[in-house]
């Protein structure tokens, strides 16, 4: 990769990172709103460094060493820039088993919020598949059959792998639930929980909305250093966002649905990469870019316009 694909690649990283997690600083900022200043301030500083370095640096690290053991965790760190042959070969067959199942989980994901999340409504039939909500289940069970019957013509494991993101969909899913009834608790004043406590809910909260980042980031690239950094950046700004302008950010109605578009591309990307179809470098940023340039220019229309969320 050259330096203006390196840069688009952390740009892109960076923006995905922020816009995916945005639920994820509205609830830090629900709850923080709650909490002594000096627990807000540790949740700041501290949180930042366990969110950049232990999930957002750790966690794709962790998968990338699952998928290729025999590199080892400290050779797994740097795989994608060695000139081993050996290494690049084991980096190639894993490819596939690891993007299978990011993908599905992304498109999951997806479909999730088309079907059943409340939306404001961006494009045209929109308002429609809300209302078939009852089919969402009915599609994405289709879709794994279909996927896991085609992977399993390939590989065996990539199969198995398409299974475990739909599984890790469902999971990541039901903490997303519980997080949200908590965050009413906490909000309301009725939660007797110390800031610790609170401070320990919004970290597991962050660890659980940042799966989404973390395996939509290898639909950019395989790079954990570049991953890290895309990610980190992206995790600073969120937090800048969490303490100054998060009400601001309330009021671009159309963010989700940016977000939500980026996801689906991400994930079709990751699964046409899976089934042999290679994918530039490139198109992934550059899709995350228009895609949220878009839906970002239609909510400052909106706002402008006097529709307020």
């Amino acid at each position: 990769m050259d330096l203006t694909t390196i840069l688009l690649i952390i740009g892109g990283l960076a923006l995905f990172e922020i816009i995916v997690s945005v639920d994820n600083a509205i609830v830090n900022a629900d709850v923080l709103g709650t909490m002594s200043a000096k627990a807000r301030r540790w949740f700041l500083i501290w949180g930042l460094l366990f969110a950049v370095f232990i999930v957002r640096g750790l966690l794709p690290w962790v998968i990338v060493w699952v998928m290729n053991p025999s590199l080892g965790f400290f050779g797994s760190l740097t795989a994608t820039f060695s000139s081993d042959p050996s290494v690049i070969e084991a980096i190639e067959k894993s490819t596939p088993i690891l993007l299978a199942g990011g993908g599905v989980f992304l498109i999951f994901i997806f479909f999730h919020w088309l079907f059943l999340e409340p939306k404001h409504y961006g494009l045209i039939g929109e308002r429609f598949f809300h209302r078939q909500g009852a089919w969402f289940y009915a599609v994405v069970s289709i879709i794994l059959c279909v996927l896991v019957w085609s992977a399993i013509q390939i590989s065996p494991y990539m199969a198995f792998s398409i299974v475990v993101g739909s599984s890790a969909f469902f999971i990541t899913h039901g903490f997303k639930q519980t997080a949200e009834e908590s965050e009413r608790e906490l909000v309301s004043g009725t939660s007797h929980k110390s800031d610790i406590a609170k401070i320990m809910y919004l970290e597991v909260i962050d660890t659980t909305f940042s799966i989404d980042g973390v395996l939509g980031a290898f639909a950019f690239t395989l790079s954990i250093p570049l991953i890290i950094l895309g990610n980190g950046i992206g995790a600073l700004v969120l937090r800048q966002l969490t303490v100054g302008n998060i009400d601001r950010i309330r009021r671009y109605m159309f963010i989700k649905n940016g977000a939500m578009y980026s996801i689906l591309a991400l994930g079709i990307i990751m699964l046409a990469d899976a089934f042999g179809h290679h994918i530039p470098h490139y198109v992934s940023p550059l899709i995350t870019f228009a895609i949220v340039g878009y839906f970002f220019l239609k909510s400052h229309k909106a706002l402008k316009n006097g529709q307020i969320v």
